[in-house]
């Protein structure tokens, strides 16, 4: 067995902030006592208990549609706030909760995972697997998770630091835990797992700081790992790990990509057919994402931005299919998935939907792979067209910056025109719901790349891709950064209507029944639209920005919508002044639960600590500014925000204390707050080049001090 599955199987009692409340747990009677007996069948026969959400997307098929119908268009106004419950640590919150008879379970921040009484909030226990906090270095997009999986009384969870759990969901006790990635490489996992057959599929990110993906299966009772499929081959003078490779390696030409890993991670989605007995798994970008510097000879470069089919016993190679070939803009098919059957051409179809990043909204054949449609969901300019004869993108040669050798603004963004937030379909409308996104990225290759252990590893000038100083060039940019709900209709291939909203980033969709459409945003606001026109109806405010998907259950025949609400992930930390503009950028990260007649309500807002620029005399090198800046941006600005402007709880850069600028060189290279998440890059930076990032930091923060902001 290799070191990445290494099994720690366990009884540690490492549960709840309260002793447990075991009575609360007890009280809810034998099914929540002896643990939630969610198996196959059960999943597979979903609809016959709506009152349950047994799974990530409720079902296999991840539709993400309830067929509960109490709360309705007729009804939806008296919609009223039930129950919240407060998370801990005030970060993103990306999770889609599970309730299994009366039982919630949730995860929050840093991984940590919470079991509630569905009907009023109660905490039953709490889990926190204790990521180390410097860990957070080796993550892309904030320390967020994206749920739980619930099987056979166990509840299963990964961690930041790349572990799997499996809990006792009766108190939180922990049964077994594997290390499923190397721990000398960036992995990370934020992603739900899913159970099939008794197998836990997990798979992993870390794409942009160099590593090589791979999805795995383990044994749902004990751990052992049953298979494991990479999606990119590794270095060609060892044995292919699967197949499959046999196919990919001929597309990359050139190059050392194992240096770096290649990417390929499988870092979200994921749906299964028990018809077929195929489960799809969703794979992401190239690392570096500049195609020139991991494969100079060109290629396809397979596995990236692929659907591929799979068979869940062996992780076999089924079919795939590449929505874009050659990846060179960070461009992921880790997009939410969906199952359905579908006529088309007066033929019933059973296909799998997605719209990935690259903005086109495709249509397969499931059993196949055949490709049945293409069409762009939102604005597109790297292709004109898939030709649906050779499934392959027209592609314009101008957004290929890496080899023409000049800078091109492309569309979508690198955050894509659909992120991770999922889409939800409705059979009674036959429209798919997407979040979709309108963001430019201005890509240019790095022609002085070389790798680094600790970081970004892109390929591309972030310094170039970053807003510019001149406020009306900012102003004219962020004009163009839209959000908006197309509603898709995937038999005519075109938006039946769309809600627009004024910035990116709004949560998951959730469509019921009740001819309901439900969807917080980044303006703080849960919403609820009719799901056969648009027309909104109902909505409240949340005292946070919401990127979740919503989910609705019953207790005692009460039907209830709930959220996990919490501002956060990749646009809040890295977009600075284009994030800052929503009205949900406090964090205060909570579950939120509505039902007809509610009368619950939130605590007062703790108005948010607006820090004034220090009246102080401000001393930086003019002559380093330019490079500090450059530095920043490939650096800093991940976490930190474009043109060192924080949208979110990371600290703003432009407001140090005077301790902080007394210590900068002790923080950034010696690692002295690495407690705090924040680790040092004395491997990655000299003191030559952290003194520039300061000189531009202290250049920044006069900015804000006389307005130039």
């Amino acid at each position: 067995m290799p070191d990445a599955s290494i099994l720690r199987s366990t009884r540690l009692a490492r549960v709840s902030l309260t002793g447990l409340l075991l009575g609360a747990s007890l009280s809810l009677g034998a099914s929540a006592a002896s643990g939630p007996a969610v198996n196959a069948a059960r999943i597979e026969a979903a609809d016959s208990e709506p009152q349950n959400w047994l799974t990530h997307g409720r079902t296999y098929s991840e539709q993400r549609f309830s067929p509960l119908d109490s709360v309705n268009d007729g009804n939806v106004a008296r919609l009223g706030l039930d129950w919240y419950f407060d998370l801990p640590d005030p970060r993103g919150i990306e999770a889609t909760p599970i309730v299994v008879d009366g039982v919630m379970y949730v995860t929050g921040a840093w991984s940590k995972i919470f079991a509630l009484d569905a009907s009023n909030g109660k905490l039953l226990w709490s889990y926190d697997p204790q990521v180390p906090p410097q860990w957070a270095v080796n993550l892309c997009c904030d320390v967020v998770n994206r749920g739980v999986a619930v099987w056979e009384g166990k509840i299963y969870a990964g961690t930041l630091d790349g572990r799997l759990l499996a809990l006792d969901a009766t108190d939180g006790s922990l049964v077994w835990e594997v290390q499923t990635t190397p721990k000398d490489r960036p992995y990370s996992i934020t992603g739900a797992p899913r159970i099939v057959k008794g197998k836990v599929m997990i798979g992993n990110g870390g794409a942009e700081l160099g590593v090589r993906g791979y999805v795995s299966a383990y044994d749902a009772d004990d751990g052992e790992m049953a298979w494991r499929f990479y999606t990119v081959p590794g270095d060609p003078s060892r044995p292919l790990e699967n197949t499959a490779l046999k196919q990919a390696l001929p597309t990359w030409k050139g190059g050392k990509w194992w240096e770096v890993g290649g990417g390929g991670t499988v870092w979200d989605s994921m749906a299964y057919d028990p018809e077929l007995d195929i489960l799809y798994i969703g794979v992401g970008n190239g690392s570096p994402w500049n195609r020139a510097i991991r494969s100079p000879g060109g290629g396809d470069n397979l596995y990236l931005s692929s659907i591929v089919a799979l068979k869940p016993d062996t992780g076999e190679y089924v079919w795939h299919y590449q929505t874009t070939p050659g990846e060179s803009w960070d461009y992921t098919a880790t997009q939410h998935m969906i199952l359905a059957e579908l006529e088309i051409g007066g033929k019933a179809r059973k296909v799998i939907m997605q719209a990935p990043k690259n903005g086109f909204f495709y249509v397969l054949d499931r059993s196949t792979g055949e490709l049945l449609s293409a069409d762009p969901y939102t604005r597109v300019t790297w292709a004109s067209k898939i030709d649906l004869a050779t499934g392959r993108p027209v592609e314009n040669p101008e957004a290929r910056y890496e080899s023409t050798g000049q800078p091109a603004l492309v569309w979508p963004h690198a955050l894509g025109g659909h992120n991770w937030h999922p889409m939800s379909f409705s059979p009674l409308t036959g429209l798919v719901y997407v979040p979709a996104q309108e963001i430019p990225l201005l890509y240019s290759a790095d022609e002085q790349f070389s790798y680094q252990r600790k970081g970004w590893n892109t390929g591309i000038e972030m310094a170039r891709a970053g807003m510019p100083d001149d406020q009306a060039v900012r102003e004219q940019m962020g004009q163009l950064v839209k959000g908006h709900v197309s509603a898709w209709d995937p038999v005519a291939g075109k938006e039946r209507w769309r809600i627009q909203h004024s910035n990116i980033w709004n949560g998951g969709l959730l469509s019921t029944a009740g001819n309901l459409l439900f969807q917080g945003n980044a303006e703080a606001e849960f919403a609820a639209y009719r799901a056969d026109t648009g027309e909104e109806l109902w909505s409240a405010p949340t005292q946070t920005g919401v990127v979740a998907a919503p989910i609705s259950y019953a207790v005692d025949g009460v039907q209830y919508v709930a959220v996990a609400a919490g501002w956060g992930g990749a646009f809040p930390l890295s977009a600075g002044e284009t994030a800052s503009r929503s009205k949900g950028v406090v964090s205060s990260p909570r579950v939120l639960v509505y039902r007809l007649d509610g009368g619950a309500e939130l605590p007062a807002m703790v108005a948010p600590v607006v820090k004034a620029p220090d009246q102080r005399e401000f001393q930086y090198e003019k002559s380093l500014v330019e490079r500090g800046h450059a530095l920043y941006m490939s650096s800093c600005h991940m976490c930190h925000g474009d043109r060192a402007v924080s949208a979110s709880v990371i600290p703003d850069l432009r407001f140090m204390s005077a301790e902080t600028r007394e210590q900068f060189l002790p923080i950034v290279l010696g690692g002295l707050r690495h407690q705090k998440g924040m680790v040092g890059f004395a491997d990655s930076l000299d003191m030559e080049q952290a003194m520039a990032i300061y000189n531009y930091l202290e250049k920044r923060a006069e900015d804000a001090a006389e307005g130039r902001d």
